[in-house]
């Protein structure tokens, strides 16, 4: 496996934090927004869910390059799996409330971006070890990064999409008029 340098980590966590910054404009505007009060309870928590899970996603390659440019390996293996851990749990949680609630008739944008989200999750996760064994070296870890960061941006734009797509009792009064 071709060596990493510290640069291309740091590199790689800038990217991360634009993306986080950017959602997290994106979150406040939503909140400061009326649109938040009309949406229904279920959609609400749902949305809550997919924020918790597009901030690990960006968390996870803004931390982990960070740690395993600066410090030793374990450290953003342990990072890793940490984040990894968290992100399992908001993805499935993501997943039953949008089976649940049936949010995805807000949005078909964000009925296919769960079930990819979901899938890359489980890429996101593994593949680090099944590329560089029990300790894997800062190399084994790009992809998962890189995969974390195009996941995050899809999730962001299917989030961002569905937040301007007006709620649904607005939406069915429009098409009645």
């Amino acid at each position: 496996m071709r060596e990493v340098n510290e640069e291309f980590l740091v590199g790689l966590a800038e990217i991360a934090a634009t993306l986080f910054g950017t959602f997290l404009v994106g979150v406040f505007f939503y909140l400061d927004s009326g649109q938040r009060r009309a949406r229904q309870s279920g959609a609400d928590r749902y949305v809550r869910s997919g924020v918790r899970g597009v901030f690990l996603l960006t968390g996870l390659p803004l931390v982990v390059p960070l740690a395993l440019a600066n410090l030793d390996p374990i450290w953003g293996t342990l990072a890793f799996v940490v984040l990894g851990a968290l992100l399992v749990a908001a993805s499935a949680d993501s997943l039953f409330r949008i089976l649940r609630s049936r949010s995805s008739r807000l949005s078909i944008a964000l009925a296919v971006n769960e079930a990819v989200s979901s899938v890359a999750v489980l890429f996101i996760i593994a593949t680090p070890w099944v590329l560089g064994g029990w300790l894997p070296p800062p190399s084994a870890f790009v992809p998962s990064l890189v995969l974390a960061l195009g996941s995050a941006f899809l999730s962001t734009v299917a989030l961002v999409m569905t937040l301007f797509d007006p709620p649904p009792s607005e939406f069915v009064s429009e098409v009645v008029k």
